[in-house]
């Protein structure tokens, strides 16, 4: 009885796994599809670059010293000219006195010496005329001319010294101005870098006291392009981009230049993409991270097949076209997939162009097989066209 019970057991195991090794073997695949819609595909190069002023001006200073005031802030609107901070001015004011005084006693010198050679030269005719006389040696003659000549000699060094002094003047002026420090354009004061009673040293360098934007409104932002697709960039493309600061927002702007200069980080190969942008709003700020899309192409009203439905290829190793070199979408007929060769245009990484292929509106593609023990799988997600 025992042995009977046994016997049943095992055929009743292979019974329900028999059962299920023909369950299986019969299943018939299962595939999701999308249909072939009609719409826009936007084909775009995505890079990122950083917003910054058209203009930026560094403004420094020449002379060294103890900065006295500031009449500049942060974010302070300035006009060209205007006075926006100065170096204590005391020390170059002296300069400027002692360079004056050296000056006046470099000109008193000059008339000294003026006078000493309208002597000589009195003396030197006078004795020429002696001297022809009989009345004096020779060598009282050749004295009077050696002086004449060296008070002219005297008169050069003079002026050499009263031309020297002035230009000293000059230069001890222009540095009292220096103490002075004025902004070059019109434009908003981006970042200030000293504070009252900081000493500043122009020794081997300009130090920085200001940076200045001349016109916000009007933004450029520098974007790095892979090499790969910076031969598809050109000015004058349309852009879009946004920021973090308002990640709803899209802003626009135009290819203004692309640069030839190659930038290389960890063997990687970019250029330089400049993209001018309108601010009206004073909404973009200098500094910020820019998420850009340059549009290539834009086509309206085309049919589009999913890329997924390009991709796509049956697992069935018995079929030799499993896997072609052209492009293709699989449709089912019969319950079968079939395979219909297509070509595609521009691509907007979710979408391709149908530009040829005997496949229609509205038609079912597959993009995916699915298990029905899985359950479907999930549609994937449609990003913004930027990113």
């Amino acid at each position: 009885m025992k042995k009977i019970l046994i016997s049943i057991v095992i055929l009743s195991a292979l019974g329900i796994a028999a059962f299920i090794l023909l369950k299986d073997n019969g299943k018939e695949p299962e595939f999701r599809t999308e249909k072939i819609i009609r719409g826009e595909i936007v084909e775009v190069v995505t890079a990122s670059g950083t917003v910054n002023p058209v203009t930026s001006v560094l403004v420094g200073t020449q002379v060294s010293g103890t900065v006295k005031n500031i009449y500049a802030d942060f974010n302070s609107p300035v006009k060209k000219g205007q006075l926006i901070a100065q170096i204590d001015p005391a020390l170059f004011e002296a300069q400027e006195e002692q360079a004056r005084a050296t000056l006046l006693s470099a000109k008193a010198n000059l008339e000294k010496s003026g006078a000493v050679l309208l002597d000589a030269k009195r003396v030197m005719e006078r004795n020429n005329s002696l001297f022809s006389e009989n009345l004096i040696s020779r060598n009282d003659l050749d004295t009077s001319l050696t002086n004449y000549e060296t008070a002219k000699a005297e008169v050069s060094a003079s002026k050499a010294q009263a031309a020297q002094a002035e230009a000293s003047l000059k230069i001890a002026g222009t540095n009292l101005r220096y103490t002075k420090i004025l902004s070059p354009v019109d434009g908003i004061v981006v970042s200030r870098n000293v504070d009252v009673g900081q000493t500043v040293a122009a020794s081997f360098q300009t130090p920085t006291l200001f940076t200045i934007a001349q016109d916000l409104t009007k933004m450029q932002i520098d974007t790095n392009v892979d090499e790969a697709d910076i031969g598809r960039v050109k000015a004058g493309q349309d852009v879009e981009f946004n920021v973090d600061a308002y990640p709803d927002v899209i802003f626009k702007g135009r290819v203004s230049q692309v640069r030839n200069a190659p930038v290389t980080i960890q063997n990687v190969v970019t250029y330089d993409v400049v993209i001018k942008v309108d601010n009206p709003e004073f909404k973009l700020k200098p500094g910020m991270t820019a998420n850009v899309s340059i549009i290539l192409f834009v086509k309206k009203d085309i049919l589009k097949v999913p890329n997924a439905a390009l991709r796509f290829s049956p697992l069935d190793k018995n079929k030799t076209n499993a896997r072609q070199k052209d492009k293709g979408v699989w449709v089912i007929e019969n319950n079968k997939p079939k395979r219909i060769s297509v070509s595609a245009g521009v691509s907007d990484g979710n979408y391709s162009e149908l530009a040829a292929g005997e496949i229609k509106e509205g038609q079912e593609v597959i993009v995916e097989s699915q298990d029905k023990t899985k359950g479907p799988a999930a549609p994937a997600a449609h990003s913004p066209r930027m990113f």
